[in-house]
């Protein structure tokens, strides 16, 4: 029998990934005591988990070598993708959105608009689909500095609260999409191992429907 190999997102993703398959009956404890070792075979499941960053889980997918990852929409969606995207996990929730100062009229006039964002990608998706030319600019920072400081007019980040944008004096104009954890799946291996890969998503699928 194959033995898969599964990256998690670290952090956040990682602790609700690990809570995901205790429930569904996998021990996880190599995970949560992981120490230096990169990576973590499960006791008494056939599979090995990689804990990465966000964008290499899914470079570690794309490749093969991984057969699985758990990962967030918004690093999908920035990334873009060949794989299967097969499961939302249903944690990790938030959302992506435009957002600028109080009062901003962002659609009105024809000169071009400068829209700061980490995410460059997703705001270009965005705003082809509305036929406005923006001119984007990337930040690694908080983003919300950017119009308070006349970089820009308008940001494009994640959202949860909506709590930093207001102390910012910024507020969302429209939600540009929905995030949320999701299993992913290399297209060799969905293939290849499809049995165990199959057993693998229906456990997760009977705990998820169990809290649906």
């Amino acid at each position: 029998m194959h033995r898969l190999q599964i990256a998690l997102t670290k952090g956040r993703l990682q602790d609700k990934s690990v809570e995901l398959f205790e429930k569904s009956g996998i021990d996880c404890a190599p995970i949560r005591d992981p120490g230096r070792r990169l990576i973590h075979p499960l006791p008494d499941y056939p599979m090995d988990a990689f804990l990465a960053k966000a964008p290499d889980v899914i470079t570690y997918v794309e490749h093969g070598v991984c057969d699985l990852g758990i990962v967030g929409k918004d690093t999908i969606l920035e990334k873009g993708h060949s794989f299967y995207e097969v499961l939302d996990l249903g944690f990790g929730r938030c959302k992506f959105a435009l957002a600028a100062p109080k009062g901003t009229d962002l659609y009105s006039g024809y000169h071009t608009r400068m829209i700061a964002s980490k995410y460059p990608n997703v705001t270009r998706a965005f705003f082809d689909k509305k036929g406005m030319d923006v001119n984007i600019i990337k930040i690694e920072g908080s983003v919300e500095l950017a119009p308070i400081v006349g970089l820009a007019d308008a940001i494009v980040d994640i959202v949860e609260t909506g709590a930093t944008l207001k102390v910012n004096g910024l507020e969302v104009i429209e939600d540009v999409a929905p995030i949320s954890a999701r299993l992913i799946v290399n297209t060799a291996s969905m293939k290849l191992y499809q049995k165990e890969i199959n057993e693998f998503l229906e456990r997760l699928e009977k705990e998820l429907e169990r809290h649906a």
